[in-house]
């Protein structure tokens, strides 16, 4: 009797990315396996280690993510036969657009929740993957490139310059469902480090470390926001009181929102050409600056030359007087000679000589 081999488990990491691509919560996962949404979020954080039937369930579930089916077949002899030649290595591209196509659907979908702007949503995707894809030899090596992505989406989306932005200066029109907008309004009312906290910890499913880490603060602080948050939450809609129900409505909500991204060559595309505008943005200032420098350097005085001193005071010449009334002795000297003038001997004509 023989003894079927043990079906192996992709890493913690990838576990969490099959579920978030797939659209599914750590609740549903749970309920396919038979165990709790607290199991299925130690499982993907590597805390424990399915074992037994659970084990080989979980992996099936995890295979049929991987290829998309809900079903898994059984290799066939050509597929063997391919899976023992030895694989290319990924172009930088093609890794890109696997990342981005793993990635993006779902990052939109929390963005929304986010920010609560289908449009913001979509742009801040957009320039994460394009900033990624500038700096794609940093990102590859990253420890979790999903997490650098996702970590650069939130903080663009959470930019406090949108508000001067004419396209976003007025509310979109909220979900169609009257909880959904409940939830929604919920969360835009929370401080944005605590919605962040609040996402990371029970809607993308991450542990405490994880998202003290990508929100850049201590496990303490991080833990006061997640408290306060929820705290907020179960105040206002009492239902959501319990951290797995509000794990399963976040699910819920983003998923109601269809938020399509686009293509990843154009995101490669666009990437690209932002690249060049600020490099050459980049050069054509730097030009200007020689420039400048060099027409300072022409234009400048080669010697030095003392300022202009202040005027003194000349002794010896009376000062100059605005005209004022005439004194006596003037007044005399002024009808003495308009006397002569009028009745005086007769002029003198000169005469040449």
């Amino acid at each position: 009797m023989t003894q079927t081999p043990a079906t192996p488990l992709p890493p913690p990491e990838e576990r969490r990315h099959l579920r978030e691509a797939a659209g599914l919560t750590q609740a549903q996962v749970a309920t396919r396996v038979g165990v709790s949404r607290e199991t299925v979020h130690a499982w993907e954080n590597g805390r424990t280690t399915p074992r037994g039937l659970r084990k080989e369930t979980y992996a099936q579930l995890l295979r049929s993510l991987t290829e998309g089916t809900e079903t898994q077949q059984g290799p066939t002899a050509g597929e063997v036969t391919r899976s023992q030649q030895p694989t290319r290595p990924l172009t930088p591209a093609q890794a890109f657009d696997a990342l981005y196509a793993f990635c993006a659907p779902a990052l939109a979908r929390q963005t929304y929740l986010l920010t609560g702007r289908r449009e913001l949503a979509r742009e801040s995707v957009e320039r994460a993957f394009q900033l990624a894809w500038q700096r794609w030899p940093e990102v590859a090596r990253d420890r979790d490139p999903a997490g650098w992505v996702r970590a650069t989406a939130y903080d663009f989306a959470l930019s406090p310059w949108h508000r001067f932005r004419p396209r976003y200066r007025h509310p979109e029109p909220p979900p169609a469902d009257a909880s959904d907008r409940a939830l929604l309004d919920v969360l835009l009312k929370l401080p944005p480090p605590q919605r962040r906290a609040l996402l990371l910890y029970d809607g993308v499913g991450l542990d405490l470390p994880e998202t003290a880490a990508e929100s850049e603060a201590s496990t303490p602080a991080t833990a006061k926001r997640l408290l306060h948050a929820r705290a907020a939450v179960a105040d206002r809609l009492p239902a959501l009181s319990d951290p797995a129900e509000l794990h399963c409505r976040l699910a819920e909500l983003a998923s109601a929102e269809r938020l399509r991204a686009a293509r990843p060559p154009a995101v490669r595309e666009a990437g690209e050409r932002r690249a060049r505008f600020w490099t050459r943005a980049a050069i054509a200032f730097t030009v200007t600056l020689i420039g400048t420098t060099a027409l300072t350097l022409r234009t400048a005085p080669t010697r030095y030359e003392p300022p202009v001193p202040p005027g003194a005071t000349v002794l010896g010449v009376p000062p100059r007087v605005a005209p004022g009334p005439l004194s006596e002795r003037e007044l005399e000297l002024r009808k003495k000679l308009k006397e002569e003038a009028a009745s005086g001997p007769v002029r003198l004509v000169p005469e040449a000589g």
